[in-house]
């Protein structure tokens, strides 16, 4: 538990010094590379637009996570009946009441909180991933799979520019970073060139495994299920597609899919509501 606890700080501050690296890269190397001549540069050059393109994959990607943050699920334990005597930490063994059968509630040890369809607990935001931020999660990891995506193909623009090599052979970035470390051992690469080289395979690590944990995540929506509920083998009742989605994303999924907006209220408090 100590670990995971550490884990749990650790790995925001880990993404927020990866995000902090990538932006200034980017904005202070990459982009001023792509210039010429300042004095010559058309209002709409590839350069302007590639910074355009990134600035608002960034603010997406940071914005969600922000509201991932923010829309914490809400703690349901003090509107659970648990039963006679129970407390709420009987749910760590997965101990449930006949009074409490709310589908998906589950007790996070971390967050120390019983979360209404609890998916998974995130080490990179220090939050559970529920009903109530589960769209901002999952624009978080498809906004955080293009930045990075981007990121690496100016990198490999400069690298290209920067060493004259070519990438047309697809074998050329396979063998890079072996041939870059023999020659940064050497003294024939500088430090700053290997540092870009390195953050290459990095962006390239972290824009794959969002975009794949992105994509899993959306075939779970579209079946109605959470993580949590595929990992205790739970029966949910079937339901069409589309009102999955729209839990999920709500009717205005299109302004949410353009700019970082609040998830909508979860299912239970306007059932409470009413």
């Amino acid at each position: 538990m100590l670990v995971l606890r550490l884990l749990n700080v650790v790995a925001p501050a880990y993404f927020l010094c990866i995000s902090l690296v990538t932006f200034v890269l980017q904005i202070f190397v990459f982009i001023p590379s792509m210039f010429r001549d300042p004095s010559t540069t058309p209002l709409f050059s590839p350069a302007l637009l590639h910074g355009a393109l990134f600035l608002f994959l960034s603010a997406n990607a940071l914005g969600n996570y922000v509201l991932v943050i923010q829309s914490s699920p809400e703690d349901l334990g003090k509107d659970l009946y648990l039963g006679e005597g129970a407390e709420v930490a009987d749910w760590l063994d997965g101990n449930r009441s006949p009074g409490s059968a709310l589908p998906s509630t589950h007790f996070c040890r971390l967050c120390a909180r019983v979360t209404q369809r609890h998916d998974h607990h995130c080490f990179f935001t220090g939050n559970c991933i529920g009903s109530r931020n589960m769209r901002n999660f999952i624009m978080f990891c498809l906004y955080t799979s293009l930045a990075c995506l981007d990121s690496l193909v100016a990198g490999m623009a400069y690298i290209s520019a920067t060493l004259s090599m070519s990438f047309a052979d697809p074998l050329a970035f396979l063998t890079l970073l072996p041939h870059s470390i023999s020659q940064f051992f050497s003294g024939a690469l500088p430090s700053s060139e290997m540092f870009v080289i390195l953050m290459l395979y990095l962006w390239l690590g972290i824009g794959l495994a969002c975009a794949g944990f992105c994509c899993h995540q959306m075939l779970l929506i579209l079946r109605g299920q959470t993580r949590y509920q595929v990992r205790k083998g739970m029966v949910v009742r079937a339901r069409p597609w589309r009102d999955n989605l729209q839990e999920v994303f709500g009717k205005k999924w299109l302004l949410g899919l353009l700019i970082p907006v609040q998830n909508v209220e979860s299912s239970y408090r306007r059932q409470k509501e009413k």
